[in-house]
């Protein structure tokens, strides 16, 4: 008997429930969503945005992160410190040219070898194959590069590394000219 008087009494508080009458409510919100303009979204949008909470700093896209705060004290004189502070937590490509003695297949699993290296030693990278032997590889954490190209100019079939137009030789450098192989006797 309880338990249907107290289900009686929140069916009747669900039915009486107050909803604001159709006429009170702004125009766009009496459309049907259907036909919703592009406008009348933002309105939605901004309307379910209001009451929440800012996001945290790192979860914010990152155009609209704050910048990161550089002490000149802790750089000293080291300009590859100073970018790799710079770029900490904003996305940057390098591009890895491999030697060309390689054909594409064999360019593709070094450089899957190289990443996976990477990602051993705990820095993400993302690989993109864009010529025969050349890859982007793209970090989330930009001041990662620099211990990454510190671990790619020692593999021994890297020509060269680019960072932020710097280019960074490998140990394949010298047998390479321009895109031609030299053959030394």
């Amino acid at each position: 008997m309880l338990r249907s008087i107290l289900v009686m009494a929140l069916v009747l508080t669900i039915v009486v429930a107050k909803k604001s009458p159709p006429n009170e409510k702004p125009a766009w919100a009496q459309k049907d969503i259907r036909y919703y303009s592009e406008a009348d979204m933002e309105r939605l949008l901004d309307q379910w945005e209001e009451d929440e909470d800012p996001l945290e700093p790192d979860e914010l896209p990152e155009h609209l992160r704050p910048p990161v705060k550089i002490d000149p004290n802790l750089v000293g004189n080291d300009p590859d410190a100073l970018l790799k502070l710079s770029k900490k937590g904003k996305t940057l490509m390098t591009f890895v040219k491999v030697s060309p003695k390689y054909n594409k297949d064999d360019v593709e699993k070094i450089t899957k070898i190289w990443q996976s290296s990477l990602w051993n030693n705990h820095i993400q990278a993302e690989r993109f194959m864009v010529d025969d032997n050349r890859a982007i590889f793209m970090y989330k954490d930009g001041s990662q590069a620099w211990d990454a190209k510190d671990f790619l100019i020692q593999q021994e079939d890297c020509v060269d590394v680019t960072i932020e137009s710097q280019v960074f030789k490998g140990p394949a450098s010298p047998f390479v000219q321009g895109d031609v192989e030299k053959v030394e006797l």
